[in-house]
């Protein structure tokens, strides 16, 4: 079925144009790079993988409960709207939510694929262009695999956030090369990498788990790489040059913390805007969410080098300074170990079926006989 037949809400345009600038940056030294981004490079080829084969599609999934969401992590929990809805009406929200959740996902995925290509260009180190190269097909695997989990198992989507559209956007048009890493690596990325790791985590349901964890698999790649590019590049630039970027990230992180939160999924409930915009506001556990969102942003905001006043007094506001302490390789260690347990407990299952399955034969092999 066509996607255009699927979403939830008309998108606005059926092609976005966005008018890039910026040179294409060819180099003719070969023989020379970071060792550390060769070595991530070469980790990147050594783990591509196949999301048609990796992935156990067969498993079975309810579009009604996608993710075996709480009643309390649902916006209208609690409000007057929620004692009028039928068990088939709280179905039809959960649905909605996820549907929404994994597009913004596939879409912000698609916008990674293009600014990992956009890196590949503009970006003047080799070593950088080879791992990016990597990357872009990373980052089409992923949307390969939104796609098909909205398409099969949900069947529904949502177009992309006006506000994520509004930082992709932003990112995309900036001529400065380092642009396309400061926002897709460490902003979009790092709250991907955050909502991912949440709903991993609490998910009782195991297609979406086993997504999410090989996705966020390669996400502690990408990050690894924008840290160690832009950790190196910021150490050259000027105090000026620092703010303008503190200011890019200052911006876009109230951007996605205000603006990501689903009231279009209400909106389609019936719900007058301004009255879902409170009931997101007032959710707690809407407000545990977005706080958690900025784990990953900000230990590697602070650890690239822009910890400027203004935006430690912006991270202050927000409430997350203290996370700028968290140690970022930690995290990312941990999402390698949950990725490899999951294949392990996988093959391990498989490998039990086969024996029993071999088992059976041999025993109705002795009872012919």
């Amino acid at each position: 079925m066509p996607t255009f037949d699927l979403y939830a809400m008309e998108p606005e345009e059926p092609l976005r144009q966005v008018p890039a600038s910026g040179a294409a940056r060819f180099t003719w030294e070969y023989d020379d790079g970071r060792d550390r981004l060769l070595a991530l490079y070469q980790k990147g080829k050594d783990k591509q993988w196949d999301g048609q084969k990796r992935i156990d599609w067969k498993l079975e999934v309810d579009p009604y409960d996608p993710l075996g969401t709480p009643d309390e992590a649902m916006s209208l929990y609690g409000t007057r709207h929620w004692a009028k809805l039928t068990e088939k009406d709280k179905g039809e929200l959960r649905k909605h939510y996820a549907s929404w959740q994994f597009s913004q996902f596939l879409h912000g995925e698609q916008g990674a694929m293009i600014c990992a290509a956009r890196i590949v260009e503009s970006v003047p180190d080799l070593d950088a262009k080879f791992y990016s190269a990597t990357q872009t097909m990373d980052e089409a695997r992923h949307a390969e695999i939104y796609g098909r989990f909205l398409h099969e198992k949900i069947g529904m989507l949502y177009p992309i956030n006006d506000n994520l559209q509004s930082l992709l956007d932003d990112t995309l048009r900036d001529a400065r090369w380092d642009m396309p890493y400061l926002g897709m690596q460490v902003l979009i990325e790092g709250l991907a990498l955050a909502a991912f790791g949440m709903i991993r985590d609490t998910t009782d349901k195991p297609l979406p788990k086993q997504i999410l964890a090989y996705v966020m698999q390669d996400e502690a790649r990408h990050v690894a790489f924008g840290r160690m590019a832009l950790r190196d590049y910021y150490k050259q630039l000027s105090d000026a040059e620092l703010r303008e970027r503190e200011e890019f990230v200052i911006e876009g992180c109230y951007l996605m913390r205000d603006r990501l939160r689903g009231v279009e999924v209400l909106e389609n409930f019936g719900i007058p805007k301004a009255e879902a915009e409170e009931y997101s506001e007032q959710s707690e556990f809407l407000t545990l969410f977005r706080k958690l969102l900025f784990s990953r942003i900000v230990p590697c905001v602070k650890d690239i080098g822009l910890w400027g006043k203004r935006l430690q007094q912006a991270y202050v506001d927000m409430g997350v300074l203290e996370m700028g302490d968290a140690s970022l390789d930690l995290l990312m260690s941990e999402d390698e170990e949950i990725a490899e347990k999951l294949d392990a407990e996988r093959f391990a299952a498989e490998e039990q079926a086969r024996v029993a399955e071999v088992t059976g034969a041999i025993d109705a092999g002795r009872a012919a006989d």
